[in-house]
């Protein structure tokens, strides 16, 4: 059996199990990837081109508003580039246009199509096809997704702070800080966060700042716990007495001593809690209670599948698009928590690294 290379840090030696897991190693980098390509969705998916040059001059649609006699209309309104005549006016020589990949934007309406009726089935025109407003089904799960991932990160993060925040208060100070804190957070958790956002949804104008409100103040909850039990094991430990001794403070033990080697529940959380948060956001528009149209949700493209199950194109796509999402995330948190667990590691690759 080979030994473990000495020199390497633990964080190093963590990250070498987590690339031994080929599965949730590569489930990572397809994720990653698949967002950044979604925070470039303007160039990828939009119903206006990248560049024009038309009558000697160069114009960029993409960050400007240009009216339609700009090139040659008769109208002030702001150009429609699926128009025929704004087409045949930058395809005339001299003149050209570079377009996205798919020419329409998450709320486009084309109104020179030749589709016969809403939903329309994929074509040349709608690779996955369209909706029932006749919006491209291909641009709104681009958006939506990444819509579903950022909501998700910003959810991730706000409980991931107070997570530890919570979970560190008790587990240094224990005792009656930790009585107190732990009796509040029952009584918080036990409140019904379901029936909260149905009230808060028939008040107030359904938005993402209010869906974001709402469940980040429920979504710390359990990592608390995790931190609370890392902080009450590690504080007994002899480093923290040592740094007791040595006159630091409580903020300084906690921040530059025990919440580093209290890291482990809170890193093997992100993934799942960021697949829970995903799920929240399309199970609420699935509902009814989260977005409205035209902005892109996934649960909304499933609650149109469910709803016309003729039009199969919109329930497989967003299906797909979602199952695809949480099994990346859930391979990629099954591959942390495993590099993580040392005991794991060690017994199913031999300790070797």
């Amino acid at each position: 059996m080979s030994q473990v290379i000495p020199h390497l840090s633990p964080a190093r030696r963590n990250w070498q199990r987590f690339k031994r897991n080929r599965l949730g190693y590569w489930s990572l980098i397809v994720f990653v990837a698949l967002y950044v390509i979604s925070l470039a969705g303007e160039v990828i998916s939009n119903d206006r081109p990248l560049v024009v040059r038309y009558a000697q001059q160069w114009y960029f649609p993409l960050l400007n508003d240009y009216p339609e006699s700009t090139f040659g209309g008769n109208l002030p309104i702001q150009a429609d580039y699926h128009d025929p005549f704004i087409k045949a006016q930058l395809s005339k020589a001299g003149n050209f246009a570079v377009y996205p990949l798919n020419p329409y934007y998450y709320d486009t309406l084309n109104y020179f199509s030749k589709a016969e009726h809403y939903p329309g089935k994929p074509d040349d025109e709608n690779l996955l096809g369209t909706d029932i407003a006749g919006y491209d089904i291909l641009a709104r799960l681009l958006y939506g997704f990444r819509v579903s991932v950022t909501f998700a990160l910003g959810l991730t993060a706000v409980g991931v702070v107070l997570g530890i925040f919570f979970g560190a208060v008790q587990g240094y100070f224990a005792g009656k800080t930790d009585l107190v804190i732990q009796r509040l957070i029952d009584i918080w958790g036990s409140m019904p966060e379901l029936y909260l956002l149905i009230i808060f949804a028939s008040i107030f104008d359904h938005s993402l700042l209010l869906l974001f409100g709402l469940l980040s103040l429920f979504g710390w909850i359990n990592l608390s716990d995790y931190v609370r039990a890392e902080f009450l094991r590690n504080r007994q430990l002899e480093y923290v007495k040592s740094a007791r001794a040595l006159g630091l403070s409580n903020a300084q033990i906690i921040w530059r001593h025990i919440l580093p080697n209290s890291l482990t529940p809170v890193i093997t959380f992100l993934p799942f809690r960021m697949s829970a948060a995903i799920m929240a956001l399309a199970s609420l528009d699935f509902l009814g209670l989260g977005v409205t149209a035209p902005a892109p949700s996934l649960g909304q493209l499933l609650l149109q599948g469910k709803e016309n199950l003729d039009a199969w194109w919109i329930a497989l796509s967003s299906f797909s698009v979602l199952v695809l999402t949480l099994l990346l995330l859930t391979f990629t948190g099954e591959a942390l928590r495993n590099a993580l667990d040392t005991r794991i590691s060690d017994a199913r690759q031999g300790g070797t690294l």
